[in-house]
């Protein structure tokens, strides 16, 4: 069996012949190259199970030869070697189709689990289907036919051939972490570990501990060793979720992990080497989170290398059949439970501010009440729907007011009116405020002040939540 070939190009003699003996030592044959004229010459007579190039070179730049290969229809991995911090270029390199990316002093343990994950990611886009989109609906956790979805599964079968950081983006109850795991699934790593966190459920005092581990005695409680979330998904993928409710102190250290690879556990003095391919999600905006200052714009260009967007289930309701048919065959069995076509209907007309989440919980519910299986419109309890958007996105001015229970606090005092003219309010963060304020009151009285549902309900996180009712002053009724 002929042994891969990779090809080398950088113009230090040195650097050439160390990268050559420590793959020909992993049983790899090399070819190697000064320049970009002498790779592209090597790359035109044969094929390369991976690439690894340096940045900068004497006739032009490695983001040059990455766009060519990548250009040329090639699943050729490449790998580039950047100066030491130069975070910028790393991320223009991913952002151009690179595999993944090395700091320079090359560390060769990192070398080798790179040339290894890489060769593994070939090998698989190898054995795909030619067509991405069949590719694409192989083993997918994502349901629908639909355009939005079929493109979406390819997207996510060309996401895995590589190592970049990917931000999904959605509304809750989309579906990203069902997104995040296809990612894995698809990927060269699947038969590594996939962790799941959610950022806003860790308590601040604990996150440095839980993300990178502890040593026995670093603080009162620690009784032994103990791994973080890191170390549990070396080798693997690391996914976490509402990323954007991160402490800035969090979002320092995370930075730094992410940029030297390597964690430290608390009370500990040396650094520990991971290799993790990191996936974010939030349903907020990065972007505007880091216009207000609560998200740090380094963190954000390395977290938002690559952006998945999930369609929102009214954008999609040819989905809605199939979807209410497998969520009914895993809650009651296949063919125990059908939709009568008034209900379909009803469903089709719900505007689903909580996406395929409420779906779910709508039909759990209506099966409880349904006769023989046969789910009616009654038995959906659907609350009225009315407008194009989601209640929660709706604009102020049109949202109906709701009065707070006799025993709470004083009802807020009615925003001032200017929406039909061009009348202003007369202090605009007041007035917001008070928008604010009715909108949570409007959620908790919904839930009963049960304010894990409320938080749910208006799509945050219940530290969230919690922070803005201690703001607005909104109390639970005694």
């Amino acid at each position: 069996m002929t042994a891969p070939r990779i090809l080398v190009v950088d113009d230090e003699a040195d650097l050439r012949e160390l990268l050559d003996i420590t793959l020909v030592k992993m049983g790899l044959d090399v070819d190697s190259s000064e320049n970009l004229a002498g790779a592209r010459a090597l790359l035109a007579q044969r094929d390369y199970a991976m690439v690894i190039t340096d940045m900068r070179l004497p006739d032009g730049s490695g983001i040059e030869l990455v766009r060519e290969v990548a250009g040329a229809g090639r699943n050729t991995p490449i790998a580039v070697l950047t100066a030491f911090g130069s975070t910028d270029n790393a991320v223009a390199a991913l952002k151009a189709g690179a595999f993944d990316y090395l700091s320079k002093p090359v560390g060769l343990e990192q070398l080798r689990a790179l040339v290894q994950s890489a060769l593994r990611a070939g090998k698989t886009t190898g054995e795909a289907a030619p067509d991405g989109k069949a590719a694409a609906n192989i083993g997918s956790r994502l349901l629908g036919q639909s355009a939005a979805m079929q493109e979406l599964r390819a997207q996510i079968v060309r996401l895995a051939r590589s190592m970049a950081p990917v931000a999904i983006s959605g509304e809750s109850g989309s579906g990203k972490e069902l997104a995040a795991r296809d990612i894995h699934a698809h990927s060269a790593r699947a038969d590594k570990p996939f962790i799941a966190v959610n950022c806003g459920a860790i308590p601040e005092a604990l996150m440095e501990a839980e993300f990178f581990g502890y040593r026995k005695g670093a603080f009162t409680g620690a009784v032994d060793d103990r791994e973080g979330i890191f170390q549990a998904a070396n080798g693997g993928t690391l996914m976490l979720d509402e990323v954007a409710d991160l402490p800035l102190p969090m979002q320092v250290k995370l930075l730094r992990a992410i940029q030297e690879r390597r964690v430290r556990k608390v009370g500990s003095t040396q650094e520990e080497a991971v290799d993790v391919r990191l996936i974010s999600a939030t349903h907020q905006d990065l972007a505007d989170c880091v216009e207000r200052g609560t998200f740090r714009q380094d963190l954000y260009y390395r977290l938002n290398v690559i952006e998945l967007r999930l369609p929102p289930l009214r954008e999609r309701l040819d989905d809605l059949g199939l979807l209410a048919d497998a969520i009914l065959a895993r809650l009651a069995g296949p063919g125990r439970a059908v939709l009568a076509p008034a209900a379909m209907e009803a469903l089709r007309g719900h505007l689903f501010p909580g996406n395929v989440r409420e779906l779910e919980n709508v039909l759990e519910r209506a099966l409880a009440f349904a006769n023989d299986g046969v789910i009616e419109v009654a038995d959906l309890a659907l609350r009225p729907a009315s407008g194009p958007a989601p209640e929660a996105a709706r604009p102020p001015a049109a949202l109906p007011r709701v009065s707070a229970p006799a025993s709470s606090a004083p009802p807020p005092m009615q925003p001032a009116p200017h929406a039909g003219g061009d009348d202003l309010p007369p202090s605009l963060p007041d007035y917001l405020d008070e928008v604010e304020r009715e909108i949570i009151r409007r959620a908790l009285n919904r839930t009963r002040f049960n304010r894990t549902q409320a938080a749910e309900l208006l799509g945050i996180s219940f530290r969230q939540l919690r922070y803005r009712m201690q703001r607005l002053s909104i109390h639970e009724p005694e």
